[in-house]
């Protein structure tokens, strides 16, 4: 799937990936994806509950390595 943003949030602490990532996401139109990058180990689990409360969709994630992958559809 091709993103039309990048996110490169790797070496960047909680929350920070997070918050980056709703901000690359305001720049973006519904329906455009977003792929970030992140090392931080509790990324995971915080990319999902961001996408879980804000509406967003995390159409994929990939985290059996490093740096993790996740690719945001963003919704109106």
């Amino acid at each position: 799937m091709q993103a039309h943003a990048e996110l490169d949030a790797i070496d960047l602490k909680c929350p920070l990936p997070v918050l980056k990532a709703r901000k690359a996401l305001k720049a973006l139109e519904a329906g455009q994806v977003l792929r970030v990058l992140a090392n931080d180990p509790k990324s995971p689990h915080d990319m999902q509950a961001f996408c879980d409360t804000s509406g967003h969709v995390l159409l994929a994630m990939q985290i059996s390595q490093t740096p993790y992958e996740f690719l945001i559809e963003k919704r109106a």
